[in-house]
C-alpha cells in the first residue's frame, strides 16, 4: 500500500514527537494552494453565471447552470475512483497530475468560444478539481500522524473558509475591472507555483501497483453517483421532486449505487470500501458530516442572495457582508485543532454545533429587511465560530484511527459522502425558498414587474393589477414576504442542524488510541480486525 518514506514517516508523526515540524508545514502549504484554486473557483464561477448569459449571448439561464453542473458530475465520477488511484500510482504523482488537469482546464475555459465549450472544459476542470480534495487530504493525514491530525486539519479548514468568502469578492471584482476570462486566467499562474511548489515539498511515495482496478464497482459507482446528483441538481429548476428530468436519473443513480453496495463487500479491494464503517468513529463521523454539510452549507449559500434580493446590495458588498462568517471560524478552528489533538472530539463538536444553532436561529429572526446590519453580522460570526469548531474536528475523528494504507479509501469514501449530502442540501433549501416565493402574490408580481422592465415589455396584467391594489406598499409588502420565504429557510436548516447536534452526541466521549502501523499483512486481516476505538 502507499505509504510515505521512512523519513517522511518519522516527521509525521508516526513516531512520537507530536510537534508541527518544518516539513509538515511545507506539505500542508502545497495542499493548502491548490485546495484554495479549486474551492475559490467554484464560488467564483456561481458569481459569473449572469455575464455568461450575456457574453455567449444565451437565452436560458439553466443552459449556463450547466457550467456548474457538469463540474459537479465529474467530480461525482473521479472521487470513487480517487483511493484507487492513490494507491495504484501514488499520492504524490496523483496530486500532480490532478493540479495539471485542473489547470488546463482553467486555461481552456479562459478562451472557450460558446457556452457548449465552457461547459466541456468545466468537466475537465472537475476531473481534476475532483482528486484534488481527497489526495490533499490523504496526504495531510499521513504527514500529520494520529497526534498532530487536528491541528493539521484545521489549516486543511483554511480554503474551505477562504472560498465561500473570498469568491463571490475576487469574482466581483475581475468581472467588473477586467472581464470573464481572468476568473479562469487567474489559475494559470497559481497552478505554475503550486505544481512546482509540491513538486519541491511532497515526499515520494510507494504506490503498490499490485492493487487489482475494481471495474464493475466503477461501472455502477461513478454514473450512479452522477446520475443521482444530477436528478438533485435539477429539483430548484423543476420546482417538485416529482418532475421527470429528477425521477428519471435520480431513480437510476439510486439503482446503481444500490448495486454498487450490494457488490462491494464480494471484491478484496472495492472502489469504495465499506467495510471501513466497521469502525465506529469513521461512522457517526460521516453521519454528522452528512448532516452537517446538506444544512449549514445549503442554508449558507443562500446569505449572499438574501443580502442581494432583500436587501439590494451588489455581489461585491453581498460578499463582503458574508466575511464574518469566515471570520468567526479562522478565530476558533485552529483552537479546535489544538483541541482536537488532547481532547476528545465528542467534547468539542457539540459545543461548535450549539453556536451554529444560536446563529443560525438569530439569522432567522434577522432577515427583515429593516434589521440592522450589525446585528445579522453578530449571528453570522457566531455561525462562524460554530463551524470552525465543529467541522475540522470532525474530519479528524473519521480518519485518526485509520490505519495508513486505508487513508486513501477513508477520505474518497468521506468526500462522496460530503458532495452527496451538499448537493442535497442545496437542492432542498432552494426548492423551500421557492416554494415559500411563490407563495407571495405580491413577490410574484414585484418580480414580474422588475423582468419585464429590464425588458423594456409591459408587466403582465396580473402583476400591474396587484401593484395597483397595493399601492405605495407594495414593493414593501413584497421585500417583506421575500424576507419571510428566507426566515422559513432558515428554521428548516436549523431543524435539520438539531439532528447534527444530536448525532454529535454520538462522537468518542474518551481518547481514541491510533491505528496500529501498518505490518505488511494483506487487507483482508485489516478489514476483519475490530476498529481501532470503539466506546
Amino acid at each position: 500500500m502507499s505509504e510515505l518514506t521512512e523519513g517522511t514517516e518519522v516527521a509525521g508523526g508516526i513516531g512520537d514527537d507530536d510537534r508541527i515540524t518544518g516539513d509538515v508545514l511545507k506539505v500542508a502549504g502545497a495542499v493548502v494552494l491548490a485546495m484554495i484554486m479549486a474551492i475559490l473557483d467554484t464560488t467564483v464561477v456561481n458569481v459569473a453565471l449572469p455575464t455568461f448569459l450575456t457574453a455567449f449571448d444565451v437565452d436560458a439561464y439553466s443552459t449556463v447552470a450547466w457550467t456548474i453542473t457538469g463540474y459537479t458530475l465529474a467530480l461525482a465520477a473521479v472521487i470513487p475512483v480517487t483511493g484507487w488511484a492513490a494507491d495504484r500510482f501514488g499520492t504524490k504523482r496523483l496530486y500532480l497530475a490532478a493540479l495539471t488537469l485542473f489547470t488546463l482546464g482553467s486555461i481552456l475555459c479562459a478562451f472557450a468560444w460558446n457556452i457548449e465549450a465552457l461547459i466541456g472544459f468545466r468537466v475537465i476542470q472537475g476531473l481534476g478539481g475532483g482528486m484534488l480534495v481527497p489526495v490533499g487530504m490523504t496526504i495531510m493525514t499521513k504527514a500529520a500522524g494520529p497526534k498532530r491530525m487536528g491541528r493539521l486539519m484545521a489549516i486543511l479548514g483554511v480554503p474551505m473558509l477562504l472560498g465561500p468568502i473570498a469568491g463571490p469578492i475576487l469574482g466581483g471584482w475581475l468581472i467588473d475591472s477586467v472581464s470573464w476570462h481572468w476568473i479562469f486566467l487567474i489559475n494559470l499562474p497559481l497552478g505554475i507555483v503550486a505544481i512546482v511548489y509540491a513538486v519541491l515539498v511532497l515526499p515520494k511515495d510507494a504506490p503498490e501497483p499490485s492493487e487489482t482496478f475494481d471495474v464493475v464497482g466503477m461501472l455502477l459507482m461513478s454514473p450512479g453517483l452522477a446520475l443521482f446528483l444530477y436528478g438533485v441538481s435539477s429539483i430548484p429548476g423543476e420546482g417538485t421532486v416529482a418532475a421527470t428530468k429528477v425521477l428519471v436519473p435520480g431513480l437510476l443513480g439510486v439503482a446503481l449505487i444500490a448495486g454498487f453496495v450490494g457488490w462491494a463487500f464480494r471484491p478484496e479491494h472495492p472502489l469504495l470500501d465499506l467495510r471501513l464503517f466497521r469502525d465506529r468513529n469513521l461512522t457517526v463521523a460521516t453521519v454528522v458530516m452528512f448532516l452537517f454539510a446538506g444544512s449549514f452549507f445549503g442554508a449558507m449559500l443562500l446569505v449572499p442572495t438574501y443580502f442581494q434580493q432583500v436587501r439590494g446590495e451588489d455581489v461585491l458588498k453581498a460578499g463582503l457582508l458574508v466575511a464574518p462568517q469566515g471570520i468567526g471560524a479562522m478565530v476558533t478552528m485552529p483552537i479546535a485543532g489544538m483541541l482536537a489533538d488532547k481532547v476528545p472530539v465528542g467534547r468539542i463538536v457539540p459545543v461548535g454545533m450549539v453556536a451554529i444553532l444560536v446563529g443560525i436561529g438569530g439569522l432567522a429572526l434577522s432577515t427583515d429587511p429593516d434589521t440592522p446590519y450589525w446585528q445579522v453580522i453578530l449571528f453570522l460570526f457566531v455561525m462562524g465560530l460554530g463551524m470552525g469548531g465543529s467541522m475540522m474536528p470532525t474530519f479528524t475523528s473519521a480518519l485518526k484511527t485509520l490505519r495508513s494504507h486505508q487513508v486513501a479509501r477513508g477520505s474518497t469514501l468521506i468526500n462522496v459522502i460530503q458532495q452527496v449530502a451538499a448537493s442535497v442540501g442545496v437542492a432542498v433549501m432552494s426548492v423551500v425558498l421557492t416554494n415559500q416565493q411563490n407563495t407571495s402574490e405580491a413577490f410574484k408580481a414585484f418580480a414580474a414587474t422588475a423582468s419585464a422592465r429590464s425588458a423594456g415589455v409591459q408587466p403582465p396584467e396580473w402583476a400591474a393589477e396587484t401593484a395597483r391594489r397595493l399601492g405605495d406598499a407594495f414593493q414593501r409588502t413584497a421585500l417583506s414576504d421575500l424576507a419571510d420565504a428566507f426566515r422559513t429557510t432558515y428554521w428548516v436548516a436549523a431543524g435539520a442542524l438539531v439532528l447534527t447536534l444530536v448525532a454529535s452526541l454520538f462522537l468518542p466521549l474518551r481518547h481514541e488510541k491510533p491505528a496500529p502501523a501498518d505490518d505488511g499483512g494483506d487487507d483482508t486481516d485489516v478489514h476483519a480486525a475490530p476498529p481501532a476505538a470503539l466506546h
